[in-house]
């Protein structure tokens, strides 16, 4: 692999020998990569090796030279910024270690392929809102898309004369569906029907009340039945006002909504949905390219043994489907447990994030591929003599841009700093796709902090999730004694708070670990939690933990134990079997109830499945080797039969039976002491009982 880096007409200190050294090459420093020694790229591009490119400004330039190079269409080019998030900066001298770091994640392979999401599109689209205002978007697509008109009325101006697409009119009932496959159902509850109407006007003419507009559909509230309108009608016959309301439906594959009030409630809208103020062309730009085939990465992996959602009819873990921005996750009650609407998924990874259990994972790319990079974007900085690293998680659209602003500005603004050379700037998804796991495991590589830039564009309850799971990170590190804070949201929309974000990135450093770790993350998020829970408790900064148990923040917390009223509990072990996570587990030669505090995701399924309410969720983390361990939570004497003597139930739930049963007249006498008998004792006391009637008595 080959590394080209640039120094950008001298603007920014780059160390050749330094970088080449950490990255094991020998790397030679240009100045002008993208104009007068452009042939050192071409050279690179003629070894027929992969090349790595330390510039994103000139990208396009870069690939035409590339696709006008003999031989070098094949040869992948990665471009990478260091100019930016570290060359231009005040700290800019001491950044070196982390444009290894840079350096050496760009090297890495690229994510291997995931299965695809496929919408077909053949243009049909559907505009909805005022008649004269849809038109006019009308005419701005029909040479490309085959429209179609919802008219919510006449608007200012009203309708054309001359009738150039379908009008529909009525009251919408529904709008489901996704690029490719959208549905309306509406009513035509109007008098006026507008597959019959000539629009001739002479119904707008006769009507008295000018309840008639120039969308030639009767406003109710205005009309007071003079009806002159079905005279001047005549012979066209268009309107009726005793037709009944008749339910309609159609299929289009987008939809451009006009109206103030969008259709479609949540904040990540389907894909082929667009709202249009009148104002910015490239909406309607984007919806001129939406006809044909498209593809999107499947973004999520459900695994439905391990989802903590529903047991028996009761809902437990709900987190996925409270936060999902796009109401793509919905509950599965007929077979216990959530769907995921891969057309509506955007990818965002929130409900990865929050789930406790791990049955669903991004992706793309996949949480080991993400553990990969941040390994060696930490390794790297630290091999090359970095201090405290801070991981700076951002948008690859929005916070890419902020990076890029901030870098500038601090380049021709003397009061501005930068990007400081310990923090290091990590492009994801989306900001929501990493959570409590990755970034334990991120601390348990060296980080310092971990830092989670949002630019506004976040759904809010994206904010409330990543703000819960930085709670319990937290708690944890501090329970553990680190010292400082860690984990923090930082807040930026745009350049005008570039200022405010240049402040934010020179927050002090937080305590790390003594001793990076080497483990990898895991495709199973629990276990992967467990490898960083262990490391950094082995190298935790105090020599004993404060205490046993770290109490955690309720609100998010996959890792808890379990109270139990022992007064309450019948050892009914209705727990057990609703337990997703084998946490409880039941003793075959005894009425004992064990728990394992690690596989607790906190679903509370047991709680709300007890028929005596005798267990509630406790959010902590045992620091103890019992929190691994099968630990006895309850046990009772066994009720024996009073025939034979086996033991068959627990002495409290066989009492507990007895007492609910014995003022019910079917349980009075040899009923009530039957109650008593093992099963097999209570067939033998049935049939041999002289008292009992039997079916040939009859």
């Amino acid at each position: 692999m080959s590394t080209l880096i640039c120094d950008c007409n001298k603007t920014m200190p780059l160390d050749p020998k330094g970088l080449g050294a950490v990255l094991n090459e020998n790397l030679t420093l240009h100045s002008t990569l993208c104009r007068r020694e452009a042939g050192a790229f071409q050279q690179a591009l003629g070894q027929g090796e992969d090349v790595v490119v330390a510039c994103t400004q000139e990208a396009r330039l870069f690939g035409e030279i590339a696709e006008q190079t003999e031989g070098a269409r094949a040869v992948p080019i990665r471009f990478v910024n260091i100019r930016e998030t570290g060359g231009w900066s005040k700290d800019a001298a001491k950044a070196m270690p982390k444009m290894a770091a840079l350096l050496a994640a760009a090297r890495l392979p690229d994510p291997e392929p995931v299965p695809t999401v496929t919408y077909k599109s053949a243009g049909r689209l559907l505009i909805i809102g005022a008649l004269d205002a849809a038109e006019r978007a009308a005419e701005l697509l029909a040479d490309t898309l085959d429209v179609s008109i919802f008219s919510t009325g006449p608007g200012t101006d009203g309708g054309w004369q001359e009738r150039r697409y379908p009008v529909l009119a009525g009251r919408i009932e529904a709008l489901s569906g996704w690029l490719g496959a959208f549905e309306l159902k509406w009513q035509r509850n109007n008098p006026i029907d507008l597959d019959l109407c000539t629009r001739c006007n002479a119904c707008i003419d006769a009507c008295p009340e000018n309840a008639i507009g120039f969308d030639y559909q009767i406003d109710s509230a205005v009309c007071k039945s003079h009806r002159a309108c079905v005279k001047a009608c005549g012979v066209a016959g268009a309107i009726d006002f005793t037709r009944e309301p008749q339910a309609d439906s159609e299929t289009y594959d987008l939809v451009l909504d006009l109206r103030s009030t969008p259709a479609f409630a949540q904040h990540a809208r389907p894909q082929g949905y667009f709202m249009w103020d009148g104002q910015n062309q490239r909406t309607l730009i984007e919806l001129r390219g939406l006809v044909g085939e498209f593809e999107k990465p499947k973004f999520f992996v459900y695994k439905q043994k391990l989802c903590a959602h529903s047991r028996n009819e009761k809902v437990g873990c709900n987190a996925c489907i409270e936060v999902c921005s796009a109401s793509a996750i919905s509950s599965d009650k007929g077979k216990q447990q959530i769907k995921v609407n891969p057309n509506l998924c955007v990818g965002c990874g929130a409900c990865t994030t929050v789930c406790p259990s791990g049955a669903l994972s991004f992706a793309y790319p996949r949480a080991g591929e993400q553990g990969v990079k941040l390994k060696t974007l930490l390794s790297t900085y630290l091999r090359a003599g970095g201090k405290q690293p801070a991981l700076l998680l951002h948008s690859q659209q929005a916070g890419t841009r902020l990076i890029g602003d901030l870098g500038r500005a601090a380049r021709v603004d003397p009061d501005m700093l930068g990007v400081p050379a310990r923090v290091i700037p990590v492009p994801v998804w989306h900001t929501a796709s990493l959570g409590l796991d990755v970034w334990l495991s991120a601390v348990a590589y060296g980080a310092t902090n971990v830092w989670v830039l949002m630019t506004g564009e976040e759904a809010p309850q994206y904010l409330e999730a990543v703000r819960a799971q930085m709670d319990v990170a937290q708690a944890i590190l501090t329970g553990l004694g680190y010292q400082g804070e860690h984990f923090r949201i930082l807040h930026a929309r745009d350049a005008r708070d570039l200022a405010a974000l240049d402040a934010d990135l020179q927050l002090p450093a937080a305590q790390g670990v003594a001793k990076p770790a080497g483990f990898a993350v895991q495709a199973d998020k629990r276990a992967t939690l467990e490898l960083a829970l262990d490391h950094l408790l082995t190298h935790a900064t105090l020599a004993e933990p404060k205490a046993e148990v770290i109490a955690l923040p309720a609100l998010g917390s996959p890792l808890g134990a379990l109270a139990i009223n022992k007064d309450s509990c019948t050892m009914c072990l209705s727990c057990v079997n609703a337990c997703p996570a084998s946490a409880l587990q039941d003793n075959p030669n005894a009425p004992q109830l064990k728990f394992i505090e690690k596989n607790c995701v906190q679903c509370g399924l047991c709680v709300k499945t007890c028929p005596e309410k005798a267990l509630s969720l406790i959010p902590q983390l045992r620091l103890t080797p019992q929190r691994k361990e099968a630990v006895v939570i309850n046990e009772m004497q066994p009720y024996a039969c009073v025939r034979c003597g086996k033991p068959f139930g627990t002495l409290k739930g066989i009492e507990a039976m007895l007492g609910k049963l014995a003022g019910h007249s079917m349980f009075q006498g040899e009923a009530l002491e039957r109650l008593k008998m093992c099963g097999d004792c209570r067939v033998i006391d049935i049939y041999s009982n002289p008292n009992e009637s039997k079916i040939t008595d009859l």
